[in-house]
């Protein structure tokens, strides 16, 4: 990712964050707000940063809303909140303990053909959170994951044909304990 797609990618986060940017007439106003979170603002000067929300009103992800005081309100739109989704999914990674519990994460779906677009992105997902496919709709991971894969189902809508089971024992534990390293 380019550092332009960052930044913005960035800026549209902290707005999901509920980071309130006050706009008023002073400069010293522009960023009163930012002051709190000047870690994460950093790297942004003011024109770049105002550039970037009149990019994101044109795109229809945020809207602007006056208050009372003088100042404006960024807030994001629905749009917008679908572009935050697909940021968090584009980054989801498994959480891997340093400790193994000894449980098995293991997802099944059953999803029909006249879905099988979203059928064979959830397959490609699901590998690349790090789960191993144990059979064809079948995959294992010796990580929690239930949350990561509610998330994945949902963002396809394929939810009600997936599920999540946790077990203590697979008859082929000592080669997936190779193959995830956990010996």
């Amino acid at each position: 990712m380019n550092k332009n797609a960052f930044l913005k990618q960035r800026i549209l986060l902290l707005l999901a964050t509920g980071v309130a940017l006050g706009f008023s007439g002073s400069p010293s106003g522009y960023f009163k707000i930012l002051r709190a979170c000047a870690h994460d603002w950093r790297e942004i000067n003011k024109s770049y940063l105002w550039s970037k929300i009149r990019e994101f009103y044109d795109d229809r992800l945020v809207d602007f809303r006056d208050n009372d005081d003088g100042t404006t309100t960024i807030i994001l739109t629905e749009d917008g909140k679908k572009r935050i989704l697909q940021y968090e999914f584009e980054s989801m990674k498994m959480k891997k303990p340093k400790v193994w519990k000894g449980d098995w994460h293991i997802v099944t779906y059953d999803i029909p053909e006249k879905k099988k677009p979203a059928r064979e992105a959830f397959r490609k997902k699901v590998k690349e959170l790090g789960m191993l496919e144990f059979q064809r709709s079948v995959f294992v991971s010796p990580y929690e994951c239930e949350n990561e894969i509610d998330f994945v189902a949902e963002f396809f809508e394929v939810g009600k044909y997936v599920r999540y089971i946790k077990a203590k024992y697979i008859t082929n534990e000592a080669e997936l304990k190779e193959k995830f390293g956990l010996y």
